[in-house]
């Protein structure tokens, strides 16, 4: 697992969490729905993380 791949997922979450919100506030669909997919892209690259980490664990 590497922490700085986490770490840019978590931020990747996060950022599209607030693009969300922010196009919900300001009615602009395009904007719910890229936050929504960089949420979505977010998801994968922690489900990635899980993966190398179970590999890892039984490498070792």
């Amino acid at each position: 697992m590497s922490i700085q791949d986490r770490a840019e997922a978590t931020g990747k979450n996060i950022q599209g969490k607030a693009q969300e919100a922010a196009g919900k506030v300001t009615g602009n669909t395009s904007d719910e729905a890229k936050g929504k997919s960089k949420q979505g892209e977010a998801s994968v690259q922690h489900a990635k993380e899980d993966v190398k980490d179970q590999i890892k664990k039984v490498i070792d």
